[in-house]
């Protein structure tokens, strides 16, 4: 990322607030059918890749409410990916939110982000999200670089611990249900409200980042 331009914020849109106020869930757990435990990530270093624990551990010591709301899960490697992750443990496709990174160019240098959806939309990539890079045409990152670049497996990237700016769709972030994302690696998936996503270091909530 060192190479790359953060986008450029529109409008003057800011990054999420980190109060510690968090409006509660209507279900005490996360989403899933009985072969789903989830635990607290800050005690199950072993479920998430190093960063995301890192990352996971800094946010539980600013924001007390991470440590109790952020949960992790173990799941087959197999059926990471999305639609065979909902199919075996019952977790809603709008319920899961997929994280892809993006970048274009412009005057001969790269705007990237991550970008991050619900599992049942896509991200609008050469629309909302090109034009806030401001660029000509914007791209799925390569499957290589996504990974040299996160330090995370594909198939598991997520904001948490991510080095880029990453952006949320309104519509996740002002939703106090739980969301379920990728914890870092294929063996397991993480869940936290979306409204606290939105609070995560780095991340900005934009509207209409999705189609579908």
């Amino acid at each position: 990322m060192a190479s790359s331009t953060p986008y450029p914020a529109a409008n003057g849109s800011p990054t999420a607030s980190t109060t510690t106020d968090h409006p509660g869930t209507s279900s005490s757990t996360p989403p899933g059918s009985d072969a789903v435990t989830w635990l607290p990530a800050v005690e199950h270093p072993e479920l998430l890749a190093p960063r995301t624990y890192e990352a996971v551990v800094a946010w539980a010591q600013r924001l007390p409410v991470v440590a109790d709301l952020v949960r992790v899960t173990e799941i087959d490697p197999a059926v990471s990916d999305t639609a065979a992750m909902s199919d075996t443990y019952g977790i809603p496709m709008h319920m899961s939110v997929n994280c892809v990174l993006v970048a274009g160019r412009r005057e001969g240098l790269e705007r990237a982000a991550a970008v991050a959806v619900r599992a049942s939309t896509r991200a609008d990539i050469n629309g909302a999200i090109k034009r806030m890079l401001a660029v000509r045409k914007a791209s799925f990152v390569p499957v290589d670089r996504a990974v040299q670049d996160s330090g995370m497996e594909y198939g598991g990237i997520t904001p948490v611990g991510l080095d880029w700016q990453v952006l949320l769709d309104a519509e996740v972030g002002s939703d106090a249900e739980w969301v379920v994302i990728g914890s870092g690696v294929r063996r397991s998936k993480l869940s936290l409200p979306g409204t606290l996503l939105a609070q995560l270091p780095g991340v900005h909530v934009e509207p209409n980042l999705s189609l579908g």
